[in-house]
Parts: structure tokens; sequence; C-alpha cells
């Protein structure tokens, strides 16, 4: 089951975004909720569906596969540095990272947003992460409730208003 949440909440999601969520909505349909993807492997499955919207989306962890978005211009504008993204939108306003087991556990989703508020012309974040995690720890079988804990934090950034982003919004899918 896909579950969503668009931040701030006091701001809805644009037709855009509305387009991205429907894009998990129909993987999501397709697939079996008992099997754990990997991120890679949920991209592959999101792929056609974001592309169809005209994004361009990371096909491997080659070179020439990954989707690079400039952060920094040195002399002669010539990108100085940059950060790989999953998927961005055609006019560059949006970026999408998918992450599995380690979004919370080794707090990917943060460089995510940090990364995103550092990219050139990004405006919108989407983070998509498990609904559920389960591993193994010290032998024994855990779940760790991945998309609940980014909500919270997310949440959390929001409400306090105590660091502002750059960013017009982020949405946090469950899948």
């Amino acid at each position: 089951m896909i579950n969503y949440q668009f931040f701030p909440r006091s701001h809805g999601v644009t037709p855009q975004i509305r387009d991205i969520i429907n894009c998990f909505k129909q993987v999501d349909e397709a697939r079996d909720e008992n099997v754990h993807l990997k991120s890679n492997e949920m991209l592959a499955l999101v792929r056609p569906h974001l592309e169809a919207l005209r994004f361009t989306v990371e096909t491997g962890k080659a070179a020439d596969e990954q989707i690079y978005v400039p952060v920094l211009f040195s002399e002669n504008d010539q990108v100085d540095k940059y950060f790989a993204a999953d998927a961005l939108s055609e006019d560059h306003r949006i970026v999408i990272e998918v992450e599995a087991g380690r979004a919370v556990r080794n707090n990917q989703f943060l460089k995510d947003i940090f990364q995103a508020c550092m990219m050139y012309e990004v405006e919108y974040l989407v983070i998509a992460v498990l609904n559920e995690y389960t591993f193994n720890a010290g032998g024994k079988q855990q779940t760790a409730h991945d998309y609940q804990s980014v909500k919270t934090f997310l949440e959390t950034l929001y409400v306090s208003n105590r660091l502002q982003l750059p960013l017009k919004g982020i949405l946090l899918i469950g899948y």
C-alpha cells in the first residue's frame, strides 16, 4: 500500500507531484506487497512511469547511467560540484530519491534532504522509503517503520520552524 504525506502540510500537492504519486500507485497495484524490494528494484519498476512524465531516471550505477544535478559552478560556468539523483524532472525542479533499508538506519533520508537543498534549480524533493523494513539484528528479526519514522522527523522539522529549507516542499512516499 502506498502512503504519502506532503510537507509543509499547509500546502497541497501540485498536479506534477500528484502525477508522481500516481506512478508509485500504479507500480504498487502490480507488485506483491510481501516482497521487500531494494531501492534499485523499486526505481526500475517506477522508471517507465516517470519517464512517461518526462523525468530522466537513473538506469544503473555506472557513471553514464546516473543523473547528475549541479550544485556549484566555477569559472566559465563549468559545473564544479554535483550530486547524483535517482530521477530529475525535465524542468529540473523536482528530484526523486528512492530508498530502501538504509533510509532510516543509515540516515540516508537526511543526506537526500541536504543534497536536494544544495541542488541548482531544485524546488521539490520526493523521498520514497519502505513502509516497513525487516532486518536481522543480533540474530533476531526486527521490523523498522521507516515511513513513519521519516514522517515524524519531517513533521518535527516543519512544525518547529527552527530550520528553513530552500525547498518549496518535500513529498514522502511509503511503499
